[in-house]
């Protein structure tokens, strides 16, 4: 024990190179997907067009990356990995960045926490060269076979800081990471081909193609029946790109592939923007699935934020916001018909069975099979004036059905407008199924479902909105106003908002300890039961903090939750009959309504079934 009372001075002491490389690759290589990454940035900008990743054990054992880029010669390897050298600056002021890597920090930072081999051959060159750093020790060039371009191999990532290694996920997750990186770098060069594989099983494999097929094969978005353009500009910043409808969906951010001038990033200012622009058409809790492209000019973006890349700086970043939402909400703004959901039993069937054989229709077995279809068939047993439950007294039944097969089909089939309903996207009305979903066939022989509740209380919402934003919902005064009785904490949340409730259409004043007079209720809900539609309001009111008499904003920010309370209440009943030709107006309105393809609440209002789909669910395909 030191008892002097002079405290002993501590010495500052330059760190050895090899430690600051070790401490500095902490920042750049935090697991194997961030070395990847650093490795097909460097292939991407070297000019290739086919690159090749093999990773073993979520790259903790082994990561390649194969490029046909411009390679580099002996000179260029030593200077390679070595900190801070480039090739990808053309000035010091770090302003007009054009490349995805700049910063010279990638191979040293792996160098020095793995072992790294690099070989590489220029175009028109006879040999190719190699290099090797193994925790930070660097060997010299030398002389190997290989074709023109780059082959770096890590091998045992972070052996030289095991701390770093322990921390490390399960093969699997890592491999989830990696897979993520590449899609996007992916997105970002569709004239580039690419080859993934994990532990020699080929994950990934995308030649060369135009951006609209690198972002349906990236975003896997085959349950979208369609994708939808996205295209946007303010002022110097322009936004493209494409999204999927609101009603597909997934539970993280992952499926949101954002570019800022060609570089993947993860961005918090354009996923809020995303966030924002899907608020009101999507389920809570679920992310949207969107492959954007911000194109800004580089001196109103900072990208040197972190050694990763992936975060940005904007010089305006409430205009980035504003182009972002804008350009969303004209997309999502399509009716109805234009991108929908399949049903998810069509996305995982398993291990494919054997197929099934039918009779052919032609060739030699077709007389015997005639013989066969012609023989006296039992008589069909007389219809029941009924129809099956579930289905409405002016709908079809299903085609399965013998006894209303030959009386029902045929006299809707004869209508003289079915054969133009069925040209328009959502087709026409078929059956009313369970008393609630709408079937339809358009002129492709697709079959469309539609929940009629969903639907209906999306064009009520829509048509609420647009009279709230022109300042002329039209209220219906009661004959008799209508006392009810609510718990006294939602009477206390729904008196002091009386003024703008009023604006909706709905008059309201106190009427004694727990109970409130209703005077007039929005025309559009028709008669509907004002206690509970009260009971929910006031819960949607409750539920936000931020919602109080004195912030007018915020009340407005509220206000498409509350509509779309009403629209609830103001909805057609699942179980309510629809006659034909109310069924094909829906179908109609819902293709001229923005937002119509999901409800007030984000679930889909139609699902769409095409012919091969049909085939592949009874085993034809």
């Amino acid at each position: 024990m030191n008892t002097s009372s002079t405290p002993e001075l501590p010495v500052i002491r330059r760190l050895s190179e090899q430690v600051v490389n070790r401490i500095a690759a902490g920042e750049v290589i935090e697991r194997p997907a961030a070395a990847l990454k650093e490795l097909v940035e460097n292939a991407l900008d070297s000019g290739a067009r086919r690159i090749g990743i093999r990773l073993d054990r979520g790259g903790i054992d082994r990561i390649e990356v194969t490029d046909d880029g411009c390679g580099m010669s002996p000179d260029d390897l030593c200077l390679a990995v070595e900190r801070h050298c480039t090739s990808k600056l053309r000035d010091e002021t770090l302003v007009r960045i054009s490349t995805l890597g700049f910063r010279g920090e990638a191979l040293p930072s792996i160098g020095a926490a793995a072992r790294l081999t690099v070989m590489s051959r220029q175009h028109g060159t006879d040999s190719a060269w190699s290099i090797r750093v193994e925790g930070g020790a660097v060997s010299q060039p030398e002389p190997c076979a290989g074709p023109a371009g780059t082959r770096v191999l890590v091998e045992d990532l972070f052996f030289a800081t095991p701390a770093r290694r322990k921390f490390l996920k399960s093969p699997r997750v890592e491999s989830s990471h990696a897979e993520n990186v590449v899609r996007r770098l992916a997105l970002s060069a569709p004239h580039v081909a690419f080859r993934l594989e994990f532990d020699q099983r080929v994950v990934l494999d995308l030649p060369a193609q135009d951006r609209a097929a690198r972002v349906a094969a990236i975003l896997e978005a085959g349950q979208a029946d369609g994708l939808l353009a996205v295209e946007g500009q303010r002022g110097d910043l322009k936004l493209s790109g494409y999204i999927c409808a609101p009603s597909v969906h997934r539970a993280t951010a992952n499926g949101q592939m954002l570019l800022v001038n060609g570089r993947p990033v993860v961005d918090p200012v354009l996923r809020t923007a995303v966030r924002v622009a899907y608020r009101n058409v999507m389920e809570h809790g679920r992310h949207a699935v969107v492959a954007l492209s911000l194109e800004i000019p580089p001196e109103q973006v900072d990208v040197n934020v972190h050694p990763a890349k992936t975060e940005l700086r904007y010089a305006d970043s409430a205009a980035v916001r504003a182009l972002v939402i804008g350009a969303l909400g004209r997309a999502l703004g399509a009716g109805a018909g234009v991108a929908g959901v399949r049903p998810d039993l069509l996305q995982s069937r398993g291990p494919s069975a054997a197929r099934i054989w039918y009779p052919p229709e032609r060739g030699n077995d077709a007389a015997d099979l005639s013989t066969r279809m012609a023989a006296p068939m039992p008589p069909a047993p007389q219809a029941d004036p009924d129809l099956p439950p579930g289905f409405a007294e002016s709908s079809l039944p299903l085609a399965a059905l013998p006894a209303a097969r030959k009386a029902v089909p045929q006299a809707v089939l004869e209508h003289a407008d079915t054969t133009a309903a069925m040209a328009h996207p959502l087709g026409a009305a078929v059956a009313q199924v369970l008393g609630t979903y709408i079937l339809s066939q358009t002129a492709d022989g697709a079959l469309v479902l539609v929940d009629q509740h969903a639907a209906h209380e999306r064009l009520t919402h829509e048509i609420l909105r647009a009279q709230y934003l022109g300042g002329e919902i039209r209220a219906q005064r009661l004959l008799l106003p209508e006392v009810v009785d609510l718990p006294a904490r939602q009477v206390a949340v729904l008196l002091p908002f009386a003024p703008a409730l009023a604006r909706l259409g709905i008059e309201i004043e106190p009427f004694g300890g727990t109970a409130v007079l209703v005077r007039a209720l929005p025309a559009l809900l028709g008669k509907e039961n004002p206690a509970s539609m009260l009971r929910d309001l006031a819960e949607e009111l409750e539920a936000d903090e931020l919602s109080t008499p004195a912030q007018a904003d915020a009340l407005d920010s509220r206000m498409d939750a509350i509509i779309a309370r009403m629209a609830c209440h103001g909805s057609v009943r699942a179980g309510r009959r629809l006659t034909h030709e109310e069924m094909n107006a829906l179908l109609r309105d819902m293709e001229r309504t923005p937002r119509a393809g999901t409800c007030s609440h984000g679930r889909p209002t139609w699902l769409k079934l095409e012919k091969a789909d049909l085939e592949r669910m009874f085993g034809r395909r």
